[in-house]
Parts: C-alpha cells; structure tokens; sequence
C-alpha cells in the first residue's frame, strides 16, 4: 500500500470522526436545551400549584383571626354599654366567652397576626418567581449556546444536513408585553 493511499484513509477517517464530534456536539447543545425547557415546566407547575395554596391558607388565617378578634371587639362593647345588671352579667359572659376562644387561639397559635402569613406569602411567591427566571435565562443560554454551534463555522455546515437549527430564545411575546409591565393582581 502507498504512502498516499494510508494518508488519504487517515484523513479520511480524521474527517468522519470530525463530523460525528460535530454530530455530537449539536445533540449534547440540543438536549441541553430540553433540559432548560423542561426545568421551566417543573417551576411553572410549582407555581400553579403552590400559590394557589398559599393564598387559600392566608386567607383562611386570615378569616379566622378576622372574626376572633370582631366577636371579641363586639361583645367588650356590649359590656360597655350594658344598662341594668342583667345585660351586663349577659355582656360579661359573652365578652368571657370570646376572650376565652381567644386564649386557645393564643395558645395554639402564640403569634396571633396574619400579618406574618402575608409576609410568608410574598417570600414564597417572590422566590418561585427568582426560580422562574433563574431557570428561563439557563434555557436562554443553552438555546444561545446551540445557536452559536449551529450559526458557527465549520458546523454550520453540517448542522443543517444534520437537521440542527436556530432555536428561539424565551422571550415575552410582544403582544403580552404591556400585560406582564403590569404587576399581578392577588386579592385576598
């Protein structure tokens, strides 16, 4: 066998496995991509799920501290204006009732303030949201990593016969965009 013919089969075989590197970059730089994608989908469903939850629970604490504390505030008025013995001996025993209905709900609850189950609700949706947007620029910077591969040279190349292309960043669709400037509406 001629020298020229070993060369050509070594080149040769360096080209392919050139390719198949490339070939194989591409697919990494793609599935890398899903991944990102997929990890968005993960928090989305957190989010979905979660907040919900937590809002129902607020408002629930809420509720409860809300109407213990009006009973508590109506029957001490009642005390206060009781005219004649027996309204107030009535009046009392209400006000002792409430007052009583707040001392379990102190000792089950030591820290009566709903207050703090807002704050928990603000901390728990703020950092869903840090999640959300931590895992969209990671898919952002693996579509631009796959990008670049398939945009650079020599894999632009081969990308297309290989079926690779540009992929669209996660981006806010223009027509969406004045709706997400606003800020989200919770009501409680």
């Amino acid at each position: 066998m001629s020298t020229s013919i070993i060369i050509a089969i070594v080149v040769a075989v360096i080209i392919v496995f050139w390719i198949i590197s490339i070939y194989n970059t591409l697919v990494h730089l793609r599935n890398n991509r899903e991944s990102a994608f997929a990890n968005i989908d993960v928090q989305l469903q957190q989010r979905y799920d979660l907040i919900p939850q937590l809002v129902s629970c607020v408002k629930g604490y809420a509720a409860h501290e809300k109407t213990l504390l009006e009973s508590i505030t109506a029957a001490r008025s009642a005390a206060m204006s009781a005219t004649n013995i027996n309204d107030k001996i009535e009046a009392e025993n209400a006000l002792t009732k409430a007052l009583g209905g707040l001392k379990v709900a102190v000792e089950a609850y030591p820290d009566l303030k709903a207050n703090q189950n807002f704050i928990q609700l603000q901390n728990e949706i703020a950092d869903i949201e840090n999640k959300l947007a931590a895992v969209r620029r990671a898919f952002n910077s693996s579509t631009k990593e796959l990008n670049t591969a398939c945009q650079s040279f020599p894999n632009n190349l081969f990308a297309g016969m290989f079926g690779f292309h540009t992929e669209p960043m996660f981006e806010v669709d223009p027509t969406n965009r004045a709706a997400l400037n606003k800020a989200p509406e919770i009501s409680f």
